[in-house]
């Protein structure tokens, strides 16, 4: 082992690293990074506001199955043991995103109906209180809804004069979010390279065995998936016309990620057979790319809380 470690090592000292190939690398690795931290802004929006209503479940769905499809391509294919333990970090991720959305649903569906419930039985006395109500205009307790429906407004619209002091730290939080998967990319890259673990790879695919049909297929039904999943969620916000509940920085990963991936391919050769190669990988992420975008349309245009105040900024 030790032996192998040191061959790769001088390899990679021996290997001239051309311009292209270390700007493959280093958006392949922020890519990867980007991806790594996909999901976490969106479990903690999920947290902090205790609701899942403002993600599609159909979303989450489609892109595990795509997760899933990935996942079994890359085995049936025999790909390097980084290419599966990533896919299955993706896997787990999903359902980790999926059981937090379900938790919070039937937490929240049973709340309701617990409070339904609660206002019908109400509801049976309120004839006989709305006509004793409405002869004793001045009984205690009237001025008091009152003032608490009149508080109850004026703190509704709290939120829309705070917003401007918001929208700073938000848009700052966002933008360090981004330098730091980007710093880290990078330095995960360098330190790969320097240590001799990442090395160059071929741009040639003559020496490349054939992709299994199965693994092929599953591959292109990956891409289906991931480029399909997003359609879901972008009616969802469209039909509610809101994207509350929604992170901002969830989708702008997701944006950093396909856009870099698609560069790490393209930097790395533009063979007309390397290029058909990932072909379906390059489509997935360019439309997966413009669907964000209709979502950052979408929050610019009705999205609420934090998150449209930070595209705003």
């Amino acid at each position: 082992m030790h032996n192998m470690l040191t061959s790769a090592m001088a390899t990679a000292a021996a290997h001239h690293l051309t311009t292209r190939e270390a700007l493959s690398g280093i958006w392949g690795s922020i890519s990867l990074c980007a991806w790594i931290f996909l999901l976490v802004p969106q479990l903690i929006e999920n947290y902090k506001s205790g609701s899942a209503d403002g993600i599609s479940l159909v979303f989450l769905a489609i892109w595990f199955i795509g997760d899933v499809t990935n996942l079994a391509g890359a085995l049936w294919a025999g790909l390097v043991p980084t290419v599966i333990a990533l896919a299955m970090y993706f896997c787990v991720a999903d359902l980790i995103l999926i059981t937090q959305c379900v938790y919070y649903n039937t937490i929240n569906a049973r709340r309701t109906a617990r409070k339904t419930s609660t206002q019908s039985t109400n509801s049976v006395e309120a004839p006989l209180l709305g006509r004793r109500d409405s002869s004793n205009i001045g009984l205690p307790g009237s001025h008091r809804r009152d003032s608490q429906a009149s508080r109850r407004r004026r703190a509704s619209s709290l939120p829309t004069i705070l917003d401007v002091d918001e929208q700073p730290s938000e848009w700052m939080k966002n933008t360090l979010s981004i330098f730091g998967v980007l710093a880290v990319g990078a330095a995960g890259w360098a330190i790969a390279w320097k240590s001799g673990v990442w090395v160059p790879q071929p741009t040639s695919t003559d020496d490349a065995g054939p992709i299994a049909l199965g693994a092929e297929i599953l591959g292109y039904a990956s891409a289906i998936c991931y480029l399909g999943a997003r359609i879901p969620q972008i009616i969802k916000n469209q039909r509610e016309r809101s994207c509350e509940g929604l992170s901002l920085l969830f989708f702008i990963l997701s944006l950093l990620g396909n856009a870099t991936y698609g560069a790490g391919i393209l930097f790395h050769s533009t063979e007309k057979e390397y290029f058909l190669t990932n072909l379906p990988w390059l489509i997935g992420s360019l439309g997966t790319m413009v669907e964000d975008a209709i979502i950052f349309v979408q929050f610019r245009a009705f999205g609420s809380g934090e998150a449209s105040s930070a595209l705003e900024a």
